[in-house]
């Protein structure tokens, strides 16, 4: 069974092979392929009736890595007897012997095309050699990978019971590293994202529109930005990312898009088509904590940092003072450790190792390579200031796994991490977050109470001053009135006594007039002349017209004094003076109740503060005693 596994991933790889010559446009190397499909089929056959002879062996052997490793080297001895040789004179003519030897040219250069949708993994490129050229006398490959590919046809054909019985040796393997071409089914077997409802949607949800479109376009060109599957605009691999990205964001509206994100998706898209990487990373975002991590508030996040940095201050206390001391902040260097599983931090071939072991054990793999990277780096780090810690995990750290992640992956397993600490981590930052939502909370109803009393404070006075206005102005509207009523009355006096004269001397004049009639027609002919009377009829005159005048200035003086009456009245007497200067203490007052309040307002809100200070102060004092008593 496992025999005929490992035959039809053979003829799989080909497959893939070509299928990204096509993609990569090396429409050359193709015809090249297609010219000895022929050739390799028969291969394929002979290899097949080569190893039957060992079905019988393997069968009775339990699935162990000793068993899997004797039934390689049987099988290797087998194929590499002179009699059964594909290159044996008895089975190959020398034409197939070159077209062989062509092929596994071909397949070389497929293997180190980076736009291959398959080229991420450096096993096979360290080979040196095919799958299909094992079979043959001049082959490279190593028992050792032989044996993996045995063993990972086995679990993949076996996968229900190796999970569930096996599940520690499985771990072993993943960490050992998945073998490149069953990469995309492992993925898929780990986090069962196979046969899932969704995947039928997927075609549905392209025909849609989503609102993260041009922020999807906007960043696709930034999404590994060297690589040639990639870099190219409009290329395949840019138009399956904006699918794959689009149609999640279509599903979880919550989330939409992140930046972040794409850059697993794009590792996704290196080994397996868009649907089945939609369906994988559907599944990391609802149960590997990613959609809580690439949710607008982060909180998540938060919470990993506040795990890591404790983990740094609990088992490198002299790195955690440092970073302490010089305000390097774990989000500055880690933050897209989490968010991209060191993808934008380091070599494709190293991230891609530490993925594997996340799709087996989650975000732990992070937290252990994340500390084991500051173990071996501490001495140089203490040494630096920010600018230049900054500096060492941007431009030296990412090289110095160059070699390969095993390094680093041992020296993560060496880490300490206790699964119940960082329970009790979460609730404690869940906590620490909730007293400083209740707090905001406080702060912010204080804030606003204390906005809506300087606004009642500046309605206040607004009214105050209006009052005072009104006052100070009936004020001197009054003083005006006053004076100009006894200006008019003093008008009207002197009016009445012209009045009274000229009524004195009209009086006088008539009864001068009475007079002269009473008196002889005789006498008044002898005493008075005719100049006299007409003197004294001019006088008379005068005398009327000026009471004629008199009258008109009294009856006018009287109409003003009506006026001034009138006007007199509508102006505030002394009770609305009164009842308006009571109204102007009362506002007065309630000013005065409003800034005591506001007072007293602001010396809960310093309280409060003061109480933020102290409580950050022995925050702080705890983290620094607690490397003194580590030490």
């Amino acid at each position: 069974m496992s025999c005929s596994a490992f035959l039809v991933v053979v003829r799989a790889d080909f497959v893939h092979g070509k299928r990204d010559a096509f993609a990569a446009g090396s429409s050359k190397r193709f015809k090249v392929a297609d010219k000895v499909a022929g050739k390799l089929s028969s291969t394929l056959s002979w290899v097949k009736n080569s190893v039957s002879h060992t079905v019988s062996q393997m069968a009775s052997q339990v699935a162990t890595p000793t068993s899997l490793q004797t039934t390689a080297a049987s099988s290797s001895t087998s194929l590499s007897s002179p009699g059964l040789s594909p290159s044996s004179p008895a089975q190959l003519s020398p034409d197939d012997v070159e077209l062989l030897a062509k092929l596994e040219e071909q397949n070389r250069l497929l293997e180190t095309d980076s736009k291959s949708l398959r080229s991420m993994n450096g096993s096979r490129r360290n080979s040196g050699s095919s799958l299909v050229s094992s079979s043959s006398a001049s082959s490279n490959l190593s028992h050792l990978e032989e044996d993996s590919w045995i063993m990972w046809g086995r679990i993949v054909n076996e996968w229900e019971e190796v999970r569930k019985k096996k599940e520690k040796q499985l771990k072993d393997l993943v960490r050992r590293g998945i073998p490149h071409h069953f990469r995309a089914i492992v993925w898929q077997l780990l986090c069962n994202a196979q046969n899932m409802p969704i995947k039928d949607q997927y075609s549905d949800l392209l025909k849609m529109t989503s609102p993260c479109e041009k922020l999807i376009r906007r960043d696709i060109a930034r999404t590994y930005p060297e690589h040639e599957f990639f870099k190219e605009k409009d290329s395949l691999g840019q138009e399956v990312l904006f699918n794959v990205m689009k149609a999640y964001s279509l599903v979880d509206r919550e989330v939409g898009y992140c930046q972040g994100s794409a850059f697993i998706v794009g590792l996704l898209l290196m080994q397996m088509p868009e649907e089945e990487a939609f369906c994988v990373f559907f599944k990391l975002m609802q149960e590997y904590r990613l959609r809580e991590l690439f949710k607008p508030s982060m909180a998540e996040l938060g919470l990993c940092m506040y795990q890591f940095e404790s983990m740094i201050q609990e088992q490198l206390p002299e790195l955690f003072v440092h970073f302490q001391a010089q305000s390097f902040h774990t989000s500055m260097y880690a933050s897209s450790w989490f968010l991209t599983i060191f993808l934008t931090s380091f070599p494709l071939p190293f991230a891609t190792r530490i993925f594997d072991i996340f799709m087996c054990e989650g975000l732990e793999i992070v937290f252990r390579v994340g500390l084991a990277i500051l173990q071996m780096n501490q001495a140089e780090l203490i040494q630096l200031d920010m600018e230049g810690m900054l500096q060492h995990f941007q431009k030296i750290i990412p090289h110095q796994f160059d070699s390969g992640p095993d390094k680093v992956i041992q020296a993560a397993y060496q880490v300490k991490y206790n699964a119940k600490k960082m329970k009790k981590l979460e609730k404690e930052y869940t906590t620490i977050k909730t007293k400083e939502l209740e707090e905001q909370v406080e702060i912010k109803r204080l804030r606003t109470e204390n906005r809506l009393l300087k606004q009642r404070i500046d309605t206040l006075e607004k009214e105050s001053a209006s009052l005072a206005d009104r006052l100070i102005q009936g004020q001197v509207t009054r003083a005006q009135e006053a004076e100009e009523n006894y200006l008019v009355k003093r008008e009207l006096a002197t009016l009445k006594q012209q009045c009274e004269e000229a009524s004195a001397q009209l009086e006088q004049a008539k009864k001068t007039i009475r007079q002269l009639q009473q008196q002889p027609q005789a006498k008044g002919a002898s005493q008075f002349s005719e100049e006299s009377v007409l003197q004294l009829e001019r006088e008379l005159v005068q005398a009327r017209l000026k009471e004629a005048e008199s009258q008109c200035a009294l009856k006018e003086m009287q109409d003003k004094i009506l006026e001034m009456e009138k006007r007199n009245s509508s102006l505030p007497d002394d009770t609305n003076v009164a009842r308006l200067q009571e109204e102007l203490i009362g506002v007065k007052l309630r000013e005065a109740e409003a800034v005591t309040g506001l007072k007293e307002l602001k010396q809960q809100v310093r309280n409060l503060e003061e109480h933020w200070q102290r409580h950050l102060a022995r925050t702080a004092g705890r983290w620094k005693d607690s490397p003194k008593r580590t030490r």
